[in-house]
């Protein structure tokens, strides 16, 4: 059974499956992984930090010939950076959590598709109206940044609807191919992952995260602003991040006004002391997390994913 949907024949590739652009995980080794694995990689851009950027820019297209692309925070980013990228031809850009409008012609205009994840249906319509390539609908299991609202089985299907002629994306608690069939079968063109390829070889996490990933569950993670507040990271409030969670986010669960105010608090987080699960940095997780079992490569990850999700789709369709 071929999976071919119109993001596969939008970028020319094998699989419905794009790497969703995790700061710091997300590197050019990750991206250039996925895409030679037939799925779209996607350089985690976060704040657009140039150096940073620039370095794994150019290990992602030395390590690839297939299509790429690269991912922002659009609250955080400023137009100078996505100057620069444009520079380097990705094959599309990716705005999440704040307003895109700012960037989208000015992307669209150098003929590189625009990719904006939506959380709502008001982000939803938004970026709609500003003429984007493709949207990404994230439900609220993701790991890492999002919003308390919609789960991903009813709103994946809403937004696919809105978007009419648009193609969507699903994201959040995806992790394995029936994940994959079920995002196809929801109405969308194709799957955007995270939590699975933080286990990954090229995944830039440390070994420890990687075996707390294999470790979880999906009831051990939470959504909360408690570790940005601690950690002194300023996102917009109306995204809280899901995380594994820790004694921190136990102690301050409901307390987080409280918290804004204990320069203490935020100070002993930082200077680097265990946070109760042995490590220093948060570990972002999707409700999906029971599912991350193994770090093979993530060419393999696709791979294995892309077979998993025909196999269910012949389970469905033959009985």
């Amino acid at each position: 059974m071929s999976l071919t949907t119109r993001f596969t024949e939008t970028f020319g590739i094998e699989s419905p499956i794009a790497l969703a652009p995790m700061g710091g995980a997300a590197g050019g080794a990750l991206a250039a992984a996925v895409s030679n694995g037939g799925g779209l990689g996607m350089v985690g851009g976060g704040r657009g930090d140039h150096d940073w950027l620039g370095q794994d820019l150019r290990l992602v297209a030395e390590s690839t010939d297939k299509p790429w692309g690269i991912g922002f925070l659009a609250w955080a980013v400023d137009i100078s950076t996505i100057e620069k990228v444009l520079e380097h031809r990705p094959a599309a850009v990716m705005f999440s959590f704040g307003d895109p409008a700012p960037f989208v012609q000015r992307v669209r205009r150098a003929g590189i598709p625009v990719l904006v994840q939506v959380t709502d249906l008001d982000e939803a319509r938004h970026a709609l109206d500003l003429g984007v390539d493709l949207l990404i609908a994230q439900g609220g299991e993701a790991g890492g940044h999002g919003r308390v609202g919609w789960s991903t089985m009813s709103f994946v299907p809403t937004v696919v609807d809105l978007a009419e002629s648009t193609p969507v994306l699903a994201a959040g608690g995806i992790a394995d191919g029936r994940g994959v069939a079920a995002a196809l079968a929801l109405g969308a063109a194709g799957a955007l992952i995270g939590t699975r390829f933080q286990a990954s070889l090229e995944a830039r996490v440390p070994a420890e995260v990687v075996k707390a990933l294999i470790d979880a569950g999906g009831g051990d993670t939470e959504r909360s602003r408690i570790t940005d507040i601690l950690r002194g990271a300023d996102w917009p409030p109306q995204y809280s991040a899901r995380t594994v969670r820790t004694e921190d986010v136990d102690r301050w669960r409901g307390r987080e006004d409280e918290l804004v105010h204990n320069l203490d608090a935020q100070r002993a987080y930082r200077t680097g002391a265990p946070h109760g699960n042995g490590l220093v940095a948060p570990i972002w997780a999707g409700q999906s997390v029971d599912l991350v079992t193994d770090a093979p490569s993530a060419a393999e990850l696709v791979k294995r994913l892309t077979i998993e999700a025909e196999r269910a789709l012949t389970r469905v369709t033959t009985g």
